[in-house]
């Protein structure tokens, strides 16, 4: 008997990225979800799962892993027959790796975002200056992006892959913060996507998202 698929997620978290992959390679994962507000992912036995306490953790193959980036790498790697990531020695392999991780570069930038706008408890603990820097940093980092969708309609110009997973998640965030008139070619990019029948699986799969109470983040006044 194949042993079970599981992921732990929290939803509207990086863990949808491991979720939508799962889809678009037609694996049906059991999900199990965590509630932050209750502190579910600080539990000892979770921990033992995630030695950071957080999301994504898949389990597979008989194997615990965790980090999405890492995760992506693996079932791609593991499960190439699925054609979703140039493998060593293939054409665009490098520029595969590289929009892979530069997803978490910008990830990094909306954490920081995050912090400050969603996650302090107290708004008079945000600083304007450092919400207004990271804002700035975050809109630096799409222009690329918004450069070489101009020319293809996906990160490759073999089509989808897992850097578009990789990557989707982290746009559907940065646009609480960054007003996406300004990048036509990232947006129309990002309505192809999650048009995709595996990204609307995802999101039904994994339910409402926690952690924003708004559409947009204005920078606060200081």
């Amino acid at each position: 008997m194949q042993e079970p698929i599981r992921l732990h997620s929290v939803a509207g978290s990086r863990s949808f990225r491991v979720l939508w992959l799962l889809y678009e390679m037609g694996l049906e994962p059991e999900v199990i979800s965590y509630d932050l507000a209750k502190g579910e992912l600080r539990k000892p036995d979770f921990q033992g799962l995630s030695p950071a306490g957080r999301v994504p953790v898949l389990e597979i193959d008989g194997q615990v892993l965790f980090e999405s980036g890492a995760i992506t790498e693996y079932l791609c790697e593991t499960r190439s027959e699925k054609g979703l990531a140039p493998m060593p020695g293939e054409d665009e392999r490098a520029q595969y790796l590289t929009w892979l991780h530069y997803a978490e570069t910008i990830g990094v930038l909306i954490q920081n975002l995050n912090l400050q706008q969603v996650f302090l408890p107290d708004p008079a603990m945000r600083s304007p200056t450092v919400i207004g820097i990271e804002v700035k940093r975050l809109a630096v980092s799409l222009k690329p992006l918004e450069r070489i969708l101009a020319e293809q309609d996906f990160l490759l110009r073999r089509g989808f892959s897992a850097a578009d997973t990789m990557m989707g998640f982290t746009l559907e965030s940065a646009r609480h913060y960054v007003r996406f008139d300004r990048f036509p070619k990232l947006s129309d990019y990002k309505a192809r996507i999650e048009a995709r029948p595996a990204y609307q699986r995802a999101l039904e799969a994994e339910g409402l998202q926690q952690f924003y109470d708004r559409e947009f983040y204005e920078v606060p006044e200081g």
